[in-house]
């Protein structure tokens, strides 16, 4: 038997609950494991990984750091000398793995899963970014494996630990805003509609492993193009994936989605999903996109209508979500304000979920006067809401108490939003069953929830 390590300690203190000894300085094991600092690793420490070798070096213990491309992650690199630098997660993983409590996962799209699964069957916390996963079944496997493993679980979509926004989800689901038939998301942006896949070789900087930033995809020569990940689906999960992980998080929430997941295949739940294009593009997204998902009804909420827009030239869509706000949207490249955000549209008013859920709106303001949108009466408040996302995921990593974003409820909100990828890839509607997590209608698009993987990076 191995000799027990610190990280062992503190999940045996946390697994003891009431029954916990007193130690001789009368201090519980549940206090010492409460007041530890965690060891946490980063991987992706450059771009957005960046925000989280920050926080987590004022936070915790920042015990290593992980990036394929040195010259994004220089920053971080210089400012943290003393800290084990890698490129390969699965190696710091193995090489560290008793000093390692908790992981950030802040990769392109594609090597989220793999990162975060190979972190958590080593019993890891994992926070990962948004979008969760490229693929479905990705997510699927996210949602198993922390469920498996009883792990503290984070997606990075920052809004749903603001204390406003949780107030938004309860005001839906107590019905003050009436039956919701409708709900709009969307995102300004347009899609690049790539027609070909980049082309020539050039030579790999000396700065960046090639081979490990592919992770699973198959082997092809270098060209700097690829490495606008987001605009092709073989490595990013899209605009949804995006921003819609952000806007979308209310309505999920307010409209009791997950349940659709939790009901029994007896029920034959299904939700429908149709998508209009600027043109199927499988390569590349598409410059614009409106799908339609058909939603059932959720024990006493009724069907709705969910529609997605992603680029606002998509013919009709900007007019038809200007008339259900009462005003113009003002996006033009620069007023972020209209980039990204959802409507959730009921018999009795409307919730306007602002600044990526940070915030939100009712819709006529004067119907709903006197009431508070600042606190959650139900859900957990969030003390200090900046680095309230991060800091809730550390104490769920000591408590053993859920966030609002873990994987648990982020797994199948992924799986909902990739629905849209996957309907923008096929003629006409597919049909999901949440129970078996398939599309029962359309072989061809059922293949396309999961991806062939190379030798080595298999799930």
């Amino acid at each position: 038997m191995r000799k027990p390590n610190r990280r062992d300690f503190l999940r045996n203190a946390t697994a003891g609950g009431a029954g916990l000894v007193i130690l001789s300085s009368s201090r519980s094991v549940w206090a010492y494991a409460a007041n530890e600092k965690l060891n946490v690793a980063v991987i992706g420490a450059g771009g957005r990984g960046k925000w989280y070798v920050d926080q987590v070096s004022k936070l915790e213990n920042l015990v290593a750091l992980c990036d394929v491309n040195e010259n994004r992650a220089q920053a971080a690199f210089k400012e943290h000398p003393g800290v084990p630098k890698f490129q390969d997660f699965r190696e710091m993983l193995d090489k560290m793995d008793r000093q390692i409590d908790a992981v950030t996962v802040a990769t392109p799209d594609h090597t989220h899963a793999q990162a975060s699964v190979t972190a958590m069957r080593g019993g890891k916390h994992v926070l990962c970014e948004k979008g969760l996963t490229r693929t479905i079944h990705e997510a699927q496997l996210m949602r198993k494996v922390a469920v498996e493993k009883s792990l503290a679980t984070q997606m990075g979509n920052q809004g749903s630990s603001c204390n406003s926004a949780r107030r938004g989800m309860e005001v839906i689901q107590d019905g003050l805003i009436g039956d919701v038939k409708e709900v709009y998301s969307w995102s300004a942006d347009e899609g690049p509609d790539y027609e070909e896949r980049p082309k020539g070789e050039h030579p790999v900087p000396a700065y960046l492993n090639w081979d490990l930033w592919l992770g699973y995809a198959p082997y092809r020569p270098f060209n700097p193009n690829w490495l606008s990940w987001n605009a092709w689906r073989e490595f990013g999960a899209g605009r949804i994936g995006m921003w819609s992980s952000h806007a979308s998080f209310i309505a999920w929430n307010g409209l009791n989605m997950r349940s659709l997941w939790e009901a029994h295949p007896k029920e034959k739940v299904r939700i429908r999903v149709d998508a209009q294009v600027s043109r199927i593009n499988r390569l590349s997204y598409p410059k614009w996109a409106a799908v339609h998902y058909h939603v059932p009804a959720r024990g006493n909420q009724p069907p709705c209508d969910w529609y997605w827009v992603g680029g606002l030239s998509a013919p009709g869509w900007r007019q038809k979500i200007e008339e259900r706000l009462g005003r113009k949207l003002t996006w033009d490249g620069k007023n972020w304000q209209d980039h990204h955000h959802s409507l959730i549209v009921g018999t009795k008013g409307a919730v306007h979920a602002l600044a990526s859920n940070f915030s939100f709106a009712f819709l006529p303001a004067d119907n709903f006067k006197g009431v508070d949108i600042a606190q959650p009466k139900r859900y957990p408040r969030i003390v200090g809401e900046y680095l309230g996302h991060e800091k809730d995921w550390f104490r769920a990593c000591r408590d053993g108490r859920y966030t609002l974003s873990d994987f648990r409820n982020t797994g199948p909100y992924t799986e909902f939003l990739l629905l849209a990828n996957v309907a923008t890839q096929i003629e006409g509607p597919i049909e999901y069953d949440p129970a078996t997590g398939k599309i029962t209608n359309d072989e061809n698009a059922n293949a396309l929830l999961t991806c062939e993987r190379r030798k080595g990076w298999e799930l």
